[in-house]
């Protein structure tokens, strides 16, 4: 539907309005970290984090769920993974046990408390194949060319820096590595991405769509991709929005 035309005098108002709002944008640009005011917002909601887990662990393994995602990804023996908001763990121990005692896993969320309880577990379960991390909303603080794959299971909507964070995990997938996604296919703002949206993200990072396929019992969609060309320069990043 078309928009209505503004009455006389309403424009000029507005601009005035706007030209006084410059400040306060200012202002909301300093609450950013320091680290992530070279890179655009994303031009959508960021939904908050409300709890570290999705779904309970045995209603999970009931639909088999960790077993799909890492046979869909190709997780073997050996490999070293990364688990982006890791959480309480669940795909952090079952990653564990799948790459074996040659494997790898790291574990990374960035509230303290997860960090320290998610310690406690793998210390408790011994998972001697494990670390964690405490990273940060514009940086998950990955080592460089150390891992052949990272998942993001459920939690990409929760990245309030998406195009700062991408950029700085991209260098920490191997040649070759892939970087998986797992979310819902509903708004941001209702805990899932489009994957459309998602896609678009992820492709100004560098990074090209190889598969996306329904899992259901997942919750929702499994995306994997791949690096394709070289981060961009922060200020040539142009940020993606669904428009309706």
């Amino acid at each position: 539907m078309k928009a209505p035309a503004l009455p006389a005098g309403i424009l000029p108002a507005c601009l005035v309005l706007l030209a006084g709002c410059g400040p306060f944008s200012s202002d909301k640009n300093s609450e950013r970290p320091a680290a992530a005011r070279a890179f655009p917002r994303a031009d959508r909601p960021v939904a908050p984090i409300v709890s570290t887990r999705w779904s309970s662990e045995e209603a999970r393994d009931r639909v088999n769920e960790a077993e799909d995602i890492m046979d869909r990804a190709g997780i073997r023996s050996g490999m070293t993974v990364a688990d982006i908001g890791a959480g309480e763990g669940y795909y952090t121990v079952r990653l564990a046990k799948r790459v074996g005692d040659r494997g790898r896993v790291l574990a990374e969320d960035i509230m303290p408390e997860v960090i320290e309880a998610l310690s406690r577990r793998i210390t408790r379960e011994d998972w001697r194949n494990v670390s964690v991390k405490l990273g940060a909303p514009e940086d998950p603080k990955l080592p460089e060319n150390s891992f052949d794959r990272i998942l993001m299971v459920h939690m990409y909507h929760e990245i309030a820096e998406p195009y700062a964070f991408l950029w700085n995990l991209s260098p920490a997938l191997k040649p070759g590595g892939e970087l998986i996604v797992v979310d819902a296919n509903r708004p941001t703002d209702q805990h899932g991405t489009p994957p459309r949206l998602l896609a678009c993200e992820l492709a100004a990072m560098g990074f090209r769509l190889e598969e996306l396929v329904p899992k259901p019992t997942a919750g929702g969609y499994f995306a994997r991709f791949k690096r394709a060309a070289a981060r961009p320069d922060p200020a040539a990043i142009v940020p993606c929005a669904l428009r309706s």
